[in-house]
This record gives C-alpha cells, structure tokens and sequence, in this order.
C-alpha cells in the first residue's frame, strides 16, 4: 500500500472538507444528522442492509454525530466549522489508512509513465475490419 501516513492523509482531508464546507452554515445542522439516523433505522434501511449485506446496519455513528453536533452549540460559528471539518477529517483518515473490502488498488500519486503504450506501426496498418452485416 501506499506510504502515506494519519498526519499527512488528515491534513489532506482537513483541505479537502474545508472546500467541501466553506462557511459554518455548509456544515449539517443537528436536525438533520438526527434525520440522517433515524433514516438508518428506519425499516426500510434495515430490509435494504439485510438483504445488500446479510445484517443490519450500523447506525452507531450516526448518533455519535447528533451527540458532537448538540455539543457544538456552545461554540462560536466558525469554531463549530472547524470542530466538525475536524472529526470528518479524522473519521476519512481512518477509513483511507485501515484496510477495507474496497481496497483494490494503491493510490498514485503521479501517472504511469508511457502509458497508455503508442500504438505501433504494425498495428495501425492491419486491417481490422468490422463483420459485414448480413
């Protein structure tokens, strides 16, 4: 896997979801992320989770992020910003650098060298002609 390390991945983060949220009020309000689990344990996303991957779903973080929003309130706009750019930041990091079913390949940092490969002469001069249609 890559060499990158949780410092450097939850720097690139923080930049990340600091675009993604410019100003406090693009950050998700308290009513919303308690939308957002109650929607987890809805039936309906029970039956769907059941039958995608073979149990329920995992609604525990979604609460845990109703909980840190109420405990935002009695930060300034801007601090609450920061505290949520924080945790998000924290919780992609984490994901990226802990193995998951999704890991298929490394991420690169540059593009392969000579790649796609020119084509060459013998290639460009065959004739590759498409079956006539009968």
């Amino acid at each position: 896997m890559s060499n990158l390390n949780f410092k450097t991945v939850l720097k690139q983060e923080e930049e990340y979801l600091s675009r993604q949220y410019p100003t406090p009020e693009d950050i998700p309000g308290c009513l919303n992320l308690f939308e957002t689990w109650t929607g987890c344990n809805a039936l309906r996303s029970q039956v769907k989770a059941i039958y995608r991957y073979g149990g329920r779903p995992h609604c525990s973080q979604k609460m845990d992020d109703f909980k840190f929003c109420l405990t935002l309130k009695a930060l300034h706009p801007e601090e609450q910003r920061e505290a949520w750019i924080r945790r998000r930041a924290e919780w992609w990091a984490n994901r990226r650098l802990n193995k998951s079913s999704e890991d298929v390949w490394d991420i690169r940092e540059k593009p392969l060298e000579n790649y796609p490969p020119p084509l060459s002469e013998s290639y460009l001069s065959e004739s590759h002609s498409e079956p006539s249609a009968n």
